[in-house]
């Protein structure tokens, strides 16, 4: 067995070790590796907690990746079990809805770009396609960010009911339609132009404005209104 193998975490120097590196340095400071190896506390008889969590990190392809796994795939890993596998999921699940936290604080609507930056970290590696509405009041401050459909969209499943039934609960005075594409391409199809239309024009009849309806990416985003769709 390699010598380097046979180290444990507490034969590494104090600034090495993760936690004592956190408490030292801040979390800024550790890798991806170092906080997973905090949250996995152990390691096995052959790797230290660090050199496990790499070897997580690499079979999954990084931290994206990992966040789009199961528990039984995370618990097939050899290491893991299902006692790390969950708390691997249970730490990445607070960070996602740390994450749809930014959207209840009370935010200002200005451009497309605002409202992309409000939800494109809790929506861009979504693997199905989500529907969802910015609800924003009078001065475009965003009073909440509802879910109304899961899965592909066309205009027989996409019903203006369902869009504006949460804009009266709410008394918004306009909304902003965002949606997802998991291929990670935010370029409009001709279903998504049609379902933005319909919705716009049922909106002009219950005076709720449609703003706009913004396409969110990998990284990346398409506003209908930038480009004189709506």
């Amino acid at each position: 067995m390699p010598e380097q193998y046979r180290l444990t975490v507490k034969e590494l120097p104090v600034e090495d070790r993760p936690r004592e590196k956190l408490q030292l340095k801040g979390p800024g400071e550790l890798t991806a590796a170092e906080l997973l190896a905090i949250i996995l506390r152990t390691g096995t008889r052959t790797e230290t907690a660090v050199a496990l969590a790499q070897r997580l990190l690499n079979e999954f392809g990084g931290l994206q990746e990992l966040k789009k796994s199961s528990i039984d795939e995370l618990s097939a890993v050899k290491g893991i079990g299902l006692a790390k596998a969950a708390q691997i999921k249970a730490a990445l699940e607070l960070a996602n809805r740390l994450a749809g936290l930014q959207t209840e604080v009370r935010q200002t609507i200005h451009r497309p770009e605002d409202a992309a930056n409000l939800l494109m970290t809790e929506m861009r590696w979504l693997q199905q396609e989500y529907f969802r509405i910015l609800l924003l009041n009078t001065k475009h401050h965003v009073l909440g960010a509802p879910t109304v459909f899961v899965g592909s969209l066309n205009t027989s499943v996409v019903h203006p009911r369902e869009i504006f039934k949460e804009a009266i609960r709410h008394s918004a005075a306009a909304v902003i339609l965002v949606h997802n594409h998991p291929s990670g391409d935010p370029a409009p199809s001709a279903e998504d132009i049609a379902v933005s239309k319909r919705l716009a024009e049922a909106g002009k009849l219950m005076d709720i404005a449609v703003l706009d309806h913004i396409i969110i990416g990998d990284g990346r985003y398409v506003s209908l209104k930038d480009q004189g769709i709506l």
